[in-house]
């Protein structure tokens, strides 16, 4: 159980951010509306410059509340100082990064705003908050990522982010819950 509650935690700078994207984003797209070379959008609407700053700065938010928690919980801190900065960005920049990779690999297939596309979907934001991470502050995730803890990110994020479809479909942000 200790492992599966560490790795939601460290998990949530970078969980947040595209919820956060949704809420609090919008404005002019990242792709300023060209297209590829296959005559389809770079990215699309759906990314723009004010999402992945209201996303970065949401995991960032939520990563500084959790580091000022852990330690009354007994759970990882995030870093202190310049470091902690380095840990923050990495989960929640590489979270939204991960999204925009996607994105554009989505657009090559011809798939619409909105499409899915099994286990990338899910996934997507976990490889490139780890990714960034990983070169941003590579000390501090190889101590906080065992290998446990990664295989429990990987099986508890597709759970969620289907709940978490299933919540928005409910609220009306979201066309349909799959």
């Amino acid at each position: 159980m200790d492992v599966l509650i560490t790795a939601f935690w460290l998990m949530l700078p970078a969980y947040l951010p595209n919820n956060c994207a949704v809420l609090f984003g919008g404005g002019t797209p990242l792709d300023l509306g060209k297209t590829f070379r296959d005559g389809n959008r770079m990215l699309g609407d759906g990314k723009t410059f004010g999402g992945t700053i209201a996303g970065t700065l949401g995991g960032i938010v939520i990563g500084l509340l959790l580091n000022y928690l852990a330690p009354s919980l007994g759970l990882p801190s995030f870093g202190f100082g310049f470091s902690q900065l380095q840990v923050l960005v990495g989960l929640s920049f590489g979270a939204m990064l991960g999204d925009i990779v996607a994105a554009f690999f989505k657009r090559r297939m011809g798939l619409k705003r909105g499409a899915q596309l099994f286990i990338i979907d899910q996934l997507d934001f976990v490889i490139g908050s780890w990714v960034m991470t990983m070169i941003l502050a590579p000390t501090w995730f190889w101590q906080n990522f065992t290998p446990p803890t990664m295989i429990i990110v990987l099986i508890i994020t597709p759970i969620l982010h289907r709940v978490m479809n299933i919540i928005g479909y409910r609220m009306g942000s979201k066309r349909e819950p799959w």
